[in-house]
């Protein structure tokens, strides 16, 4: 697997829905499958904080609760989100104490707004993670007619999770989902019981770096969960696509492939070689939804000069999408269009680090 794709900064993944949806459900389950992964999380709510494989709510407070197992839960108000980003993402020996951040957003709050925040951050040591929709397939038509908002939430949505499946009929969660993907717009759609959505989804687990600073929540408890099934089946919910190639990559025809990406396309990571356009530089890439980012960095020494991606989604045509990374990739790599580049470099965010 492909290390994180910037290793200079951190994903920030919002987490929304409505009240009884099943938000809490799902962070707890990312605290006890991160592969190792550490998690910081901002619950943006009301009174005590509710997480119980966390085993702290009434006990150290409502306000910032740091503990050894490397999470870090807040009981904020969303003014305050700039503030506790600095204090999560603070290098410990110029390196991250944390490897992703999940903003628990309150069941009543507007996702957009969160969505913005993140977004218009001043903080250069995060990246927008995406938006993380959740619905009860249960009460979901009740959710839509008493809060006809959600249909606006799942449209800006970058990742849908249809939750407690378990609690209805295969017709009525057929119908559900597709009632979902309809409102949806481009995102990717699944479903899940008791929150069990594969990490994988929102991050990559198993840094592969040496950690320093705080602990993950798999170092502290190493023992065997048996009230957790083994969640391998996960990976059932999606599909995935690498994509490698020794030739460089067309920039126009790559972005053409990226502005036009599929339905359902949830996340593409990796590194992009673009042959004598830049040969200075390879571009790792960082797509969730429709956001997109590249980060050009110089060549690590000795390294093979490949392109490597990986695309991750649902209800997607693996096949057609390497046929059309295929077709983006350079028959020409001698050829330099000084203007080819500028589709890319729209999308490269000038900050110091």
């Amino acid at each position: 697997m492909l290390s994180k794709v910037n290793p200079q900064q951190i994903p920030v993944v919002v987490l929304a829905g409505f009240l009884g949806s099943g938000k809490t459900t799902l962070l707890n389950h990312l605290l006890h499958r991160s592969g190792g992964t550490r998690i910081g999380a901002i619950v943006n709510d009301f009174g005590a904080i509710e997480i119980d494989a966390m085993a702290v709510a009434g006990q150290l407070g409502d306000s910032t609760v740091s503990l050894g197992n490397g999470c870090l839960c807040c009981a904020v108000d969303a003014s305050e989100l700039d503030l506790y980003l600095d204090k999560l993402t603070r290098p410990v020996n110029d390196r991250h104490a944390i490897d992703v951040i999940v903003i628990e957003a309150s069941g009543i709050a507007e996702p957009q707004e969160l969505v913005r925040m993140v977004l218009a951050s001043e903080n250069p040591r995060i990246v927008y993670g995406g938006l993380v929709e959740v619905v009860d397939a249960a009460e979901f038509d009740a959710t839509r007619e008493k809060h006809p908002e959600v249909e606006r939430h799942l449209g800006i949505a970058d990742l849908v999770v249809v939750n407690k499946a378990d609690r209805v009929e295969e017709a009525e969660r057929e119908r559900v989902l597709s009632v979902a993907r309809a409102a949806a717009a481009r995102a990717a759609v699944v479903s899940a019981s008791y929150g069990r959505v594969d990490p994988e989804l929102l991050f990559d687990c198993r840094p592969t770096e040496e950690r320093i600073g705080q602990l993950s929540f798999d170092d502290m408890h190493r023992h065997d969960d048996s009230s957790q099934p083994h969640t391998g089946h996960l990976h059932s919910a999606y599909e995935s696509v690498a994509f490698t190639s020794d030739m460089p990559m067309d920039p126009r025809r790559l972005m053409d492939f990226l502005d036009r990406r599929s339905d359902g396309l949830y996340r593409i990571k990796g590194y992009v070689d673009f042959g004598t356009a830049d040969v200075r530089n390879r571009y790792a890439v960082h797509a969730v939804g429709r956001f997109l980012r590249f980060y050009p960095e110089p060549w690590p020494a000795q390294e093979p000069r490949l392109t490597q991606l990986v695309l991750i989604g649902t209800d997607i045509d693996t096949e057609g999408l390497r046929k059309q990374l295929d077709a983006c990739t350079s028959d020409a790599p001698h050829t330099v269009d000084e203007h080819s580049m500028w589709g890319v470099l729209r999308y490269v965010q000038d900050k110091e680090f």
